[in-house]
């Protein structure tokens, strides 16, 4: 069940193998954007940087003088080549600290800026985008996936700059020292690189795996933790566990598999590498043994020997540091780079008179992109006046709520247009014509703040005595006044210390006091107690005078005032008029009334 689970996201094993072939350490150039603001910082880490090597790769030459001249009378010599040693090891402790502070800031630094860069772009996109992808992958991407580069630009990368360094000039200090040495040291090579390439490939497609699984799991508790009380409620609880269990050991076998790969690597390389230097090594001692070189510089090279094998060996396990990297900067690569189905015009219109709230919609075809097969809306006109008040009525699926969504354009219509004061929506930046609107959704969502903050969320700038206006007129006063601290109390993640009625009145609050021309109310009254709806209903009618309101509602009560009902069908508008002569139609409206009123006086 996991795996489906994980491919349902879109991780088809074709697509797996698509992206492990592309996934290459060259993607890491992708973060040089976010690296280039930087570029001083960089530098300054590269200084210390090549200070270091430098410094590492002349103790053995300090380190043959000493050797060579063991034995001469000259005492003040011997001290002059033991201080310059402790003055080369002062240095090497400077500048490996400042090039740990160095980079290790940069890797804060940048992480903390692709963080911001991805939820900057996720938060804007449309709601197609959350139909493809689940929340729980993106906010493991946004964590898991940083964390993995941080790590890579906070440390492995300077590591493996320095150890390049050290690597090369080891290398051609080793052949000044000893060419004969070196050349069979260089013998060593191919038997080296061999497995590295092989077990590397490996490697990477095995951590793009443990990171897809992982995403997974924290989608899978994701989801069940949002919807903790329903899985309680269907005692759903032992299932769920199973769920995430087999998710979560899915991920841990298949870190195994990494950790065996990787391990494996590591000991091949490390064992070919010493064990050809313990070979050359015997070849050299046999040269100093017949006069062919001297002591000191044996020893100067059999420590730029060990310094180029634990040079090769860091590199091995840091190659595999940078391959898991390149995979998480690829994962985040995609949701900086992915397509929007609804975008914002390059050249968007304004308006140039204060919006009056005119909405039509012109011959407007819509179906979901989940959904393609089943029309949404189809063919719909209408036009909503300034200041009007519109319901839409119908049975569940006719496509009332699309109204709502198009409206504040979440998603594009595949034909037909959706105007505001006669300006298309798709010629207008969102953030513009949105302003202009108050929504009151069917499911209000309540943040982990405060109730003050909650009815703030609607406008930001409002002083408290307006936040406190707009709860009177919701009927949420009063029991905002009866919490511990009032408008100050925390009212936990989702509202969970509030009732739904409590929460639907915060959101009409927020609604009332975002001030809007345009105001989209769906199913706004649908979990409030009597007393408390007929509070609400007269403040709606206070608020949406001078305004254009739209109501979808399924309690036909709550619509009879309105200036015009459309009756909705399969995604059609199938009639429009008064309560009172729709129901002298009969039709579908009469039919709906008829089950929801009591008493013929009610229904005509």
């Amino acid at each position: 069940m996991a795996r489906r689970a994980v491919q349902t996201q879109g991780n088809t094993p074709g697509r797996n193998e698509e992206r492990a072939a592309s996934r290459k350490i060259g993607v890491l150039k992708a973060l040089w954007p976010f690296l280039r603001p930087y570029r001083t910082m960089i530098v300054a880490a590269l200084m210390a940087l090549t200070l270091t090597a430098t410094v590492s790769l002349s103790l053995p030459l300090a380190v043959r003088r000493v050797v060579d001249n063991f034995r001469i009378t000259d005492a003040a010599l011997l001290n002059q080549y033991f201080a310059a040693a402790m003055v080369m090891a002062a240095l090497l402790a400077l500048g490996t600290g400042v090039r740990y502070a160095l980079v290790t800031k940069l890797g804060e630094r940048v992480v903390a800026d692709i963080r911001k860069a991805v939820f900057d772009r996720i938060i804007g996109m449309s709601p197609a985008f959350f139909e493809r992808i689940m929340t729980g992958e993106v906010l493991s991407r946004i964590t898991t996936d940083t964390t993995l580069i941080q790590s890579v630009l906070g440390s492995s990368a300077s590591v493996a700059l320095r150890n390049l360094l050290i690597f090369a000039g080891g290398l051609v200090l080793m052949l000044l020292t000893s060419a004969k040495l070196t050349l069979l040291v260089l013998l060593i090579v191919p038997a080296v690189v061999v497995p590295i390439l092989v077990l590397g490939r490996r490697l990477r497609v095995i951590s793009k795996e443990n990171q897809d699984w992982i995403a997974a799991s924290s989608g899978n508790a994701g989801e069940a933790l949002g919807a903790v009380q329903t899985v309680q409620a269907f005692t759903h609880e032992t299932l769920s566990r199973a769920s995430f269990a087999e998710m979560t050991e899915t991920a841990y076998d298949v870190s195994r598999q990494r950790i065996r790969t990787r391990a494996l690597l590591t000991m091949i390389v490390i064992f070919l590498v010493f064990s050809g230097v313990v070979g050359v090594l015997w070849i050299g001692a046999n040269d100093v043994r017949f006069g062919g070189m001297s002591e000191g510089a044996l020893v100067q090279f059999v420590i730029y020997a060990v310094m180029v094998a634990g040079s090769v060996a860091a590199l091995s396990e840091i190659w595999s540091e940078l391959q898991r990297a390149a995979g998480a900067t690829e994962r985040l690569v995609e949701l900086l780079q992915a397509e929007d189905a609804v975008v914002d015009p390059v050249r968007a219109q304004t308006f140039a008179t204060p919006v009056r709230g005119e909405i039509s919609f012109d011959n407007v075809s819509f179906t979901y992109p989940s959904r393609p097969e089943i029309s949404a809306l189809d063919g719909v006109n209408l036009t909503i006046k300034p200041g009007e008040t519109v319901a839409f009525v119908g049975p569940s699926g006719a496509g009332k709520t699309t109204i709502i969504q198009l409206i504040q354009r979440f998603y594009d219509p595949q034909s037909g247009a959706v105007r505001l004061d006669g300006v298309p929506l798709t010629d207008l930046a969102r953030s513009e014509f949105r302003h202009h609107i108050a929504l009151v959704p069917q499911d209000p969502v309540i943040f982990a703040a405060t109730a003050r903050d909650n009815i703030r969320f609607g406008r930001p700038d409002a002083s408290d005595a307006e936040v406190e206006a707009a709860a009177r007129a919701a009927a949420a006063h009063d029991f905002i006044a009866q919490l511990p601290d009032g408008y100050d109390a925390y009212v936990g993640e989702r509202g969970v210390m509030l009732s739904g009625g409590q929460k639907q009145r915060i959101a009409i609050a927020r609604a009332i006091l975002r001030d809007a021309p345009v105001l989209l109310l769906d199913e706004a009254t649908s979990a409030l107690d009597a007393e408390s709806e007929g509070l609400v209903q007269a403040a709606f009618e206070d608020l949406s005078r001078d305004r254009t309101t739209i109501v979808v509602a399924h309690r036909l009560a709550t619509v009879k005032q309105a200036d015009r009902i459309v009756v909705m069908e399969q995604g059609r508008i199938v009639a429009v008029g008064s309560h009172d002569s729709l129901v002298a139609e009969g039709g579908l409206y009469a039919r709906l009334a008829r089950l929801q009123f009591t008493d013929g006086a009610a229904v005509a």
